[in-house]
């Protein structure tokens, strides 16, 4: 095998690896046992025939009288009731996948080029484990640990890497080792282990899986690790000690060196017979977690969980990668081109692998609801707006207080259009969804990792639009931007307090104030910071004001809007701000 392989970016074919020659060798020598076994059968019953005996030996027991049958039948089965269930109390709960049985490959990984990267140099060692551990001496990797947010394929990425190596597939998860039986835990950690090393050892290889291994391998930190309990310390303790137990040799193996050892203590020093070596199973396991940080340090050092590949949400290029593989799968409209995904992954900052399939497959239910076949733009924006707010809600607001509400988020369409470029607004709507009367939604035009002291500031401005806009309009506000202050404060606070941009470079977060747990809390509860939030929300308000004042035509335009069709997605807001005499787009002020 070509040792450079081992480094590469491309996968080793398995056929061409260590574990596809083991398995040749493990079916090799089954079948030798087989022709010998049916060799030993067919002699047997050659030398019967030969002899004029019968083929067929009677049965060499004694005769038991029917009246016994009965009773003798009860003890069995009262026997296996009472045994069975304490017998398969320790049995390992896992769920064994062939690779034939499981139809995604590390084609299907989408959106994390780096972790596809990682894991296929990790399967390119585990593929060749006896070259790289004979020819340059170094020792596989047993355990690897997959790390990040719910929903961002774990257990995808795990199943992938177990169909490319054509190895067996062992899925558990944690919860499943918990048995109501004193001491079964443990027992079930080693069954699963010994059944990895079995199927290692018949394959070639095998990969294991563990989902959510903190709850088996939280840290022991202030617990007492001694005693003979099973409590954290002592499951902790048994996973600890079979991430080592993969030399162990099997069964057969351990009675043969038994009966050498016997042998030889009649045997001189010169006769002794030597003692076989198991070699090592080829087994890795990989465990999943989204609390790595609550893992016991022994599990996560070299040696066990050696290797820490952390999958987080996409980015926006890794959004698109996977909407693009997803809308390959699923009925949809032509109309969704290149730039109505670029669009849709622009707007999904955050959203996991499992979030935008999902979307996409609410999309479809709304297809379906109105008739269609096939999704189509407007049914994924229905589709994310019942996703993040809730189902639209058939309320029957009063007159006044439906222009108020579409007044508030025409106010803060206005102020979001007007001050930077670098916005995207997506969805303008008066229709009631969950907690929310009315919304807007506007996402940033690229994905930002950082924000700037102009960039902070501007969203606390367009978090005022509504508030100031009821105040032009109807000389006084509600109820409705209480949501709207709550958004204006945190920002602010965080300026002052943690970011360093509300004129003081004192980090309140340094700070350990009792009872208070976050830095609004300690911003607000120190008066100099309580007076920099209040003027950093008063100076964002003024200014609001006077932007308005200024275009009373804009704001008017899309509350009429509102008003006649309740809802407006996408473009549609840019048009009836243009229609209205609104700034075009190279005139509008770019925040960035």
């Amino acid at each position: 095998m070509d040792l450079s392989s081992l480094g590469r970016d491309e996968l080793v074919m398995p056929t061409a690896a260590d574990v596809n020659r083991s398995r040749e060798r493990v079916r090799q020598r089954r079948l030798g046992r087989l022709v010998t076994l049916l060799g030993l059968i067919a002699a047997w019953l050659w030398w019967r025939a030969l002899t004029g005996r019968s083929l067929m030996p009677s049965w060499p027991g004694p005769d038991i009288p029917p009246e016994y049958l009965t009773p003798l039948l009860l003890v069995v089965v009262l026997g296996g009731v009472l045994i069975v269930p304490m017998l398969a109390a320790g049995r390992s709960p896992h769920v064994q996948f062939a690779p034939e049985e499981m139809t995604v490959g590390l084609d299907d990984v989408r959106g994390a080029p780096v972790v596809r990267e990682e894991v296929v140099k990790t399967l390119n060692l585990f593929l060749a484990h006896r070259t790289f551990q004979e020819e340059l001496g170094g020792t596989p990797r047993r355990a690897i640990l997959f790390e990040g947010p719910p929903g961002t394929g774990k257990t995808f990425l795990a199943k992938a890497m177990a169909k490319e190596a054509g190895v067996p597939f062992l899925f558990v998860s944690s919860s499943a080792f918990q048995s109501m039986y004193y001491g079964q835990t443990n027992r079930k950690i080693r069954s699963y282990f010994k059944a990895l090393r079995e199927a290692a050892r018949r394959e070639g290889g095998a990969i294991g899986f563990i989902e959510e291994i903190d709850a088996i391998g939280s840290s022991r930190r202030g617990m007492r690790s001694g005693g003979s309990g099973e409590g954290i310390s002592g499951v902790v303790n048994e996973l600890l000690i079979q991430l080592q137990s993969f030399d162990e040799p099997p069964r057969g193996l351990r009675v043969r060196n038994w009966l050498v050892t016997r042998v030889n203590r009649f045997l001189p020093v010169e006769h002794q017979r030597s003692k076989r070596v198991a070699p090592a199973a080829n087994v890795l396991v990989v465990g999943a977690t989204n609390r790595a940080d609550d893992l016991d340090p022994a599990l996560v050092r070299p040696g066990r969980f050696d290797r820490t590949i952390h999958i987080g949400l996409p980015g926006r290029e890794g959004r698109r990668d996977i909407i693009d593989y997803y809308l390959a799968r699923k009925a949809h409209d032509p109309a969704l081109d290149d730039e109505r995904r670029l669009a849709l992954a622009a707007m999904t900052g955050g959203y996991s692998p499992v979030m935008l399939e999902h979307l996409l497959d609410e999309a479809l239910v709304w297809a379906l609801r109105r008739g269609a076949t096939a999704m189509s733009w407007e049914d994924i924006q229905q589709a994310k707006m019942t996703e993040e707010l809730g189902l639209k809600e058939q309320v029957a607001y009063t007159e006044a207080e439906r222009r108020t509400i579409a007044t508030h988020e025409a106010g803060h369409a206005t102020v979001a259009y007007l001050i930077g470029s670098g916005r995207t607004l997506e969805v303008l709507s008066i229709i009631k969804r969950s907690d929310a009367l009315g919304l807007l939604a506007h996402s940033d035009a690229e994905e930002r990792f950082t924000r700037t002291k102009t960039e902070i500031e501007a969203q606390i401005r367009i978090a005022f639009g509504g508030m100031v806009a009821e105040e032009l309009w109807f000389g006084e506000s509600g109820t409705g931007p209480a949501g709207d202050l709550k958004a204006a404060t945190e920002a602010a606070a965080a300026m002052v307090g943690s970011l360093g941009l509300g004129g003081s470079l004192i980090s309140y977060e340094a700070s350990q104030v009792p009872g208070v747990g976050n830095v609004v809390a300690k911003v607000l509860a120190h008066g100099d910071g309580r007076a920099r939030v209040e003027e950093i929300l008063t100076a964002a308000k003024d200014e609001v004001t006077v932007l308005l004042e200024h275009n009373r035509h804009l704001v008017e335009s899309l509350r009429d809007a509102l008003l006649d069709r309740e809802e407006l997605i996408g473009r549609e807001i840019i048009d009836v701000l243009v229609e209205a005499g609104g700034p075009g787009e190279e005139l509008r002020i770019d925040l960035r």
